[in-house]
């Protein structure tokens, strides 16, 4: 069974919504016949909302599923409504953003692509609160708040079961300037530490590197059961867009694909942020 809330909560509403589909019946037909709305139906499948077990339950007798299958969809919802670490951290971490975490620490790969500026699963501390000082008009409690849940996601990347991570950087996310020369060389070294553990590849897309697929900063999650498909997830200022669908995968698989074709190898990669690090040193 998945780890987090956020996975189990996503669980069940993938399985609830394949018990509809294979009774080749709508939402407001399932709601009629249960005395409930449509939209109550919806939400429950589309994990808006949280579910009550004695709302799985009526589900699935209705859908005449067997003993062993209705307990273990009312056990997901259960165990739905539990708390992940990250929130007790409160207004430090935004709610679209809670959502991310719980899925990303059950995730068995990960692939991302950073245009601007470096990973946050590989930030110093001194360059994650450049950021949030920077990016966002928030309290000096909240920026410490948001700080420490970076720093806690990085765990993950030395867990035994690491999910396999793949990152491709823009260039100039590598040169451009967060704070200062000792913040940004720091940084850099944390990065070239990070890459030496056997779950992480790294590699940099040069200025020189011609054309390559124009997407913005996306990050793709991969899961380990075959049940959870896998997601796009892509973030702005004030909100999280995940990409589902087959089709929206498949695309984003493709342009990470030519990302990496058009990056430098790891070990090139490697080279040209010791080089940067030494300018940073002098």
């Amino acid at each position: 069974m998945a780890g987090s809330p956020t996975a189990r909560r996503r669980r069940l509403s993938i399985e609830l919504k394949k018990l509809r589909e294979k009774s080749a019946l709508t939402c407001a037909q399932v709601g009629q016949a249960l005395d409930w709305s449509g939209s109550k139906v919806n939400r429950m499948e589309t994990g808006s909302g949280r579910v009550q077990p004695s709302d799985v339950d009526a589900l699935c007798r209705f859908y005449g599923t067997s003993d062993e299958l209705r307990e273990f969809l009312k056990s997901l919802a259960r165990e739905a409504k539990t708390r992940g670490w990250w929130q007790v951290h409160g207004a430090g971490v935004p709610e679209w953003f809670n959502i991310y975490i719980g899925l990303e620490q059950d995730a068995s790969t990960l692939r991302q692509y950073q245009c601007e500026v470096l990973p946050g699963l590989m930030q110093t501390e001194a360059y994650a609160r450049e950021l949030h000082t920077t990016g966002a008009h928030m309290s000096a409690e909240d920026i410490d708040r948001a700080v420490r849940v970076r720093l806690e996601r990085q765990e993950m990347l030395t867990r035994p079961d690491a999910p396999e991570a793949w990152f491709v950087v823009n260039e100039a996310a590598v040169r451009n300037v967060i704070g200062d020369r000792e913040v940004m060389r720091e940084q850099l070294e944390r990065i070239l530490e990070t890459t030496e553990l056997p779950s992480v590849t790294l590699q940099v897309l040069p200025f020189d590197s011609g054309t390559y697929p124009a997407t913005g900063s996306f990050t793709m999650l991969g899961f380990p059961a075959p049940e959870d498909p896998d997601l796009v997830y892509r973030d702005g200022i004030t909100d999280a867009v995940y990409l589902e669908g087959e089709h929206h995968v498949r695309e984003y698989t493709r342009a990470f694909d030519g990302l990496r074709a058009a990056a430098l190898s790891p070990q090139r990669s490697a080279r040209l942020v010791q080089s940067v690090v030494k300018e940073y040193s002098k």
